[in-house]
């Protein structure tokens, strides 16, 4: 079991921020010039999006496996740990892009509504609309083959934002962001403070205290936006780095409870099956088998 790769937008097409893949390309790759193995857990830096056009399939999204079909649209966000399956039977297109191009090229309300990109952790990363997917496919192709140059990258990130859009539209909670935008910042900045701070504290009110706001008003952002409580959301993430560490690393659970924030092993033990109805130990071994 090898420590899992953190990969950086690498482009064949020496762009720095954008680019669009063709999956047979990809696979014939992947035992040639790539320097990692696409069939084996990878953190990625970036932003991608994984887009079916025949054939069916498999692909794993920090450890969960989500079934792929004609159609199928997979949105993964930076710094999401996936992987492809072996031997893939199906066809499409990968596009990858950097944090730097959406904030150069979407405008903020469009980053705020497409909160995929930086808030997967409550909404499904799978969509299926071949009729939407073929539409886009066929404008930005034409786009990126076109010899006219000028502000081609301007309309290809155009494309991509109405695209990202529409797929937010389909997403059971867009409504319900759509009335609560001035909460969602509020969300957002917890969302990000748990990802710095989980290893330093799990406590509510040592969230609240940071945002200058009430343990009550940040529970009643965080459920209105996951359906759930600011604690179950701090230990949502906490259990998604422990399964991250456990499956993909060679550090023992001692270490990974430490790191994790935990005093002593059995805390954490206790924790993971509390959460998980498993124990760290068993759930290493069934991932290993």
């Amino acid at each position: 079991m090898k420590n899992i790769p953190n990969i950086s937008f690498k482009s064949n097409a020496n762009s720095k921020d954008f680019e669009f893949i063709n999956l047979s390309h990809l696979f014939t790759r992947i035992f040639t010039d790539l320097d990692h193995n696409p069939e084996l857990p990878h953190r990625i830096s970036f932003f991608a999006l994984l887009i079916v056009t025949n054939g069916t399939g498999k692909h794993q999204i920090d450890l969960k496996d989500y079934n792929l079909s004609a159609g199928s649209v997979l949105k993964i966000a930076k710094g999401q740990v996936h992987a492809f399956q072996k031997n893939p039977k199906y066809e499409g297109f990968l596009i990858i892009f950097t944090e730097d191009f959406v904030l150069n090229y979407f405008s903020k309300s469009s980053i705020n509504l497409i909160s995929h990109l930086y808030n997967y952790h409550t909404t499904s990363p799978i969509t299926n609309d071949k009729e939407s997917n073929d539409i886009f496919l066929n404008q930005l192709v034409e786009e990126l083959t076109t010899e006219n140059s000028f502000a081609k990258k301007n309309i290809i990130a155009s494309l991509l934002n109405i695209y990202l859009l529409k797929l937010e539209g389909k997403s059971n909670t867009s409504e319900l962001k759509k009335h609560k935008l001035k909460q969602y910042d509020t969300f957002i900045n917890f969302k990000n403070l748990v990802e710095s701070d989980y290893t330093k504290t799990r406590n509510v009110k040592d969230y609240a205290n940071k945002l200058l706001i009430s343990t009550k008003h940040l529970n009643q952002t965080v459920r209105d936006f996951t359906l759930n409580t600011a604690k179950s959301f701090i230990d949502a993430y906490v259990i998604l780095e422990a399964k991250r560490a456990i499956v993909s690393t060679e550090k023992s659970l001692k270490e990974i409870a430490f790191e994790l924030g935990f005093d002593e092993v059995t805390n954490f033990t206790k924790f993971f099956k509390n959460k998980m109805g498993i124990s760290p130990k068993s759930f290493r071994k069934n991932q290993l088998t």
